[in-house]
């Protein structure tokens, strides 16, 4: 029995550590630099929130908008450099070869939301599924499937 509390204190503090790491802020709270480029970033955009990460040791900002009805999240270090970007996109609007990718790795699951991630030179994109049993699909700029959950 003891070692099952241990389990499951051990879980709980995990969960609260992975919780805590991940807060919501004001736009008050970020640095300069990051404010800075918030204003470029934002452009065309209605930013709903902020929220500050510490992984590693190394801080990180995240920016959460909406460009029409479309969301798009751009990470910042603490000096305002770009991360990564997050945008929804419509399936129609894919290059050929990363909608067919997508189609075909999707099998019978209807596909949800999908994103573009950008992040230095690299660009996925993240599918969410609905009805079978892997949730969620990642492609890479050719269609090439890289994980499926």
């Amino acid at each position: 029995m003891k070692r099952f509390y241990t389990f499951t204190l051990t879980a709980a503090i995990a969960a609260m550590t992975l919780h805590a790491a991940d807060q919501k802020i004001k736009r008050s709270d970020l640095p300069a630099a990051v404010q800075n480029a918030v204003d470029q970033v934002s452009k065309g955009a209605t930013v709903v929130g902020y929220s500050k990460e510490v992984e590693d040791g190394k801080t990180s900002y995240e920016v959460e908008m909406k460009v029409g009805a479309l969301a798009k999240d751009v990470t910042l270090d603490a000096n305002g450099k770009t991360l990564a970007v997050e945008q929804e996109v419509a399936l129609a609007s894919l290059p050929a070869a990363v909608k067919d990718g997508i189609t075909k790795a999707a099998g019978t699951s209807k596909i949800g939301k999908v994103e573009s991630v950008s992040e230095g030179n690299k660009m996925t994109y993240e599918v969410e599924l609905k009805g079978g049993k892997a949730k969620e699909l990642v492609v890479d700029q050719n269609g090439k499937m890289l994980s499926k959950k």
